[in-house]
């Protein structure tokens, strides 16, 4: 009961102290994945449907990749700057209850991007949704991937440096990541990269989950995001109970 309550209260002070800018980025991550189903199609001549089935899958990775990756590290960097961070250290309460409480919040402000990106897809589309009961389950280990590397990275970076790499990561994303187009386009070496970077993972659990009669993820790719969302949130603690 004492971690429970502990955690109520991290939640509230958290979510009252960032209602606005939650709610703000909230509605900008259903604008984003509007605008990757259906902007992007206008790159294409003329998209089949399995093109579109790589965007209507990809739209929501790219939501949680934006949220873990380059919102959160955005919003540790300016709570190290107005020294929020050090104040979060005199908290009587447990490191990882701060982490668990901080992660529910993100995690609540990613679902209305994804619900309307799916919906929109489906109803404009039909792609060819083959949705599997892994849905929830891969949903959480892409979210918590995302969000434990974001912490692992703005926790131990400058508040400078952590901006500029979630700029990078941003156009990385969208850019040069297998997320919305096959792996194979990219040269050789930037796929050995991403077979060792947590994004191609992302994005292949989630198009299995998706539309698993189309796609299959392995398993390297399960361990590869267990690896990696382990790190980043074993570095955050780890950062927050130094001295």
């Amino acid at each position: 009961m004492k971690i429970y309550s502990h955690y109520k209260y991290v939640f509230q002070m958290q979510f009252l102290r960032n209602a606005g800018f939650l709610i703000f980025m909230a509605l900008m991550q259903i604008l984003i994945s509007i605008g990757i189903v259906i902007g992007f199609t206008y790159l294409m001549p003329s998209p089949d449907t399995h093109s579109i089935l790589y965007l209507a899958t990809g739209a929501p990775t790219i939501i949680l990749i934006f949220t873990g990756l380059v919102i959160l590290p955005q919003q540790v960097g300016t709570s190290k700057t107005d020294g929020f961070m050090e104040f979060m250290r005199t908290w009587p309460v447990n490191r990882s209850v701060i982490l668990s409480a901080d992660t529910t919040i993100w995690l609540l402000i990613t679902i209305p991007g994804i619900v309307v990106a799916s919906f929109i897809a489906h109803l404009l589309y039909q792609p060819g949704y083959d949705i599997s009961w892994t849905i929830v389950p891969a949903l959480l280990m892409i979210a918590l991937t995302s969000i434990g590397v974001g912490y692992g990275l703005s926790y131990l970076l400058s508040p400078t440096t952590s901006l500029a790499l979630s700029q990078v990561i941003v156009f990385g994303a969208l850019m040069f990541s297998p997320v919305n187009f096959p792996m194979d386009r990219l040269p050789e070496w930037l796929q050995t990269l991403h077979e060792v970077l947590p994004i191609y993972s992302m994005a292949e659990v989630m198009r299995t989950s998706l539309a698993s009669s189309t796609f299959d993820a392995s398993l390297g790719n399960y361990i590869n995001l267990l690896i990696w969302c382990v790190l980043g949130y074993g570095g955050a603690i780890y950062i927050l109970n130094r001295k």
